[in-house]
């Protein structure tokens, strides 16, 4: 029996890779334990969030490049992004970046979140740099980030210029759009093919926009959220006027605090795409998933939310189509899919949560031999 096990990260307990080796091991004892023999095949997975890049290089055997950016909040950090030649899809180099990498939410503590002030300019530096390396094809994941600027940063630092009405320079940070009198595009980049993994649909805008849905995260307080939307409305109408670009309804426009937004402004014909679909088109996941008998994905928590464009809902949808069985490991289940088969928790109470949350991955291997054996047995 051959196995894929293509889970996406345990969010803040394992990392994609992490869990695929540890659902692995949890397989390796049920099948000794039924005495038969099973070849285990892993492809970690994501969806547009952090972790994008890895799971890419990964797969298609790339490098790590460190650049020093700037960090959300204007402090250097120490970023990687990957590098891969000979990429399916088209010629040449192909990068691929976390913006997580120079603007992630973890990068910041949390009492130190300051969302008027955080910028996504470092990943500009990110981009840049894959250009002067040669790429001319990069994948962008745009999830996990600490900022709710509208891609605005990044936009300057690709040589965007976001004036006021004196014609000065916007200082970084989203609470200056609101300053924002014209946008003019300076010296072109040269061309490239950008693709946007975004890992939520949601619009820039409005009650399911960047900041109502994911600003408190990003550490937006209530007397806060009018003015940050309003900012966000100020470069959407700028970008509509002096570019061109009608972004406040698009969706996925909100993802990584409007980040796609700048991207869209500074490279024309860049495109947002639905991570999951672009990530398993990149590293081949439907001819991985026809070489195998079942599939075993998995993420932190399995409910509604899981439906909605995520990577375990695009595994199991690809499954289907090929007629193969998938089921799911988690760290919790509130909700299952019918494209699911089976589905096994790790941590089914918060009892079980707290005692193993500084070392998950015992829980996940268990669940993982539990999940098969049941399996097998029916």
């Amino acid at each position: 029996m051959r196995i894929l096990v293509v889970p996406q990260e345990f969010k803040g307990s394992l990392t994609a890779a992490e869990a695929a080796e540890t659902i692995a091991r949890g397989l390796q004892r049920a099948a000794a334990e039924a005495s038969i023999t099973i070849e285990v095949d892993l492809l970690p997975f994501a969806d547009g969030g952090p972790g994008t890049a890895s799971t890419i290089a990964n797969a298609l055997g790339g490098r790590s490049v460190g650049v020093r950016a700037a960090g959300p909040l204007g402090v250097p950090v120490d970023a990687e992004y990957a590098l891969i030649e000979g990429a399916p899809g088209g010629d040449g180099l192909l990068a691929v970046i976390d913006c997580a990498a120079a603007c992630g939410l973890v990068l910041i503590p949390a009492p130190d979140r300051d969302p008027f002030a955080a910028s996504s300019a470092g990943v500009g530096t990110l981009v840049l740099d894959a250009i002067a390396r040669g790429a001319r094809r990069i994948v962008l994941g745009v999830g996990g980030t600490a900022t709710n600027d509208g891609g605005a940063g990044l936009a300057q630092t690709l040589g965007v210029r976001l004036l006021d009405a004196a014609g000065h320079a916007l200082p970084a940070g989203a609470i200056h759009l609101t300053r924002l009198t014209r946008i003019e595009r300076g010296t072109p980049l040269p061309a490239i093919d950008l693709r946007i993994a975004v890992d939520v649909r949601n619009p820039l805008l409005g009650f399911e926009g960047a900041t109502a849905v994911y600003g408190a995260q990003k550490g937006v307080r209530d007397w806060q959220a009018p003015a940050l939307e309003a900012a966000l409305a100020r470069w959407a109408e700028r970008l509509r006027a002096d570019l061109g670009l009608d972004v406040a309804s698009m969706a996925g426009a909100g993802a990584g605090g409007g980040l796609a937004c700048g991207l869209l402004a500074a490279v024309p014909g860049a495109r947002i795409e639905p991570g999951a679909a672009l990530v398993a088109e990149v590293v081949g996941l439907r001819a991985r998933i026809e070489a195998a008998d079942l599939v075993i994905t998995g993420e932190g928590t399995l409910d509604a939310q899981t439906a909605y464009g995520k990577a375990v809902a695009h595994v199991a949808a690809v499954a289907v189509e090929v007629g193969r069985p998938c089921l799911a490991v988690a760290g919790q289940i509130e909700a299952r899919s019918a494209s699911i088969a089976d589905a096994e928790a790790a941590t089914p109470d918060r009892a079980t949560r707290e005692a193993t949350r500084h070392d998950p991955a015992p829980t996940v291997e268990a669940a993982a031999e539990r999940l098969l054996t049941r399996w097998l047995e029916r």
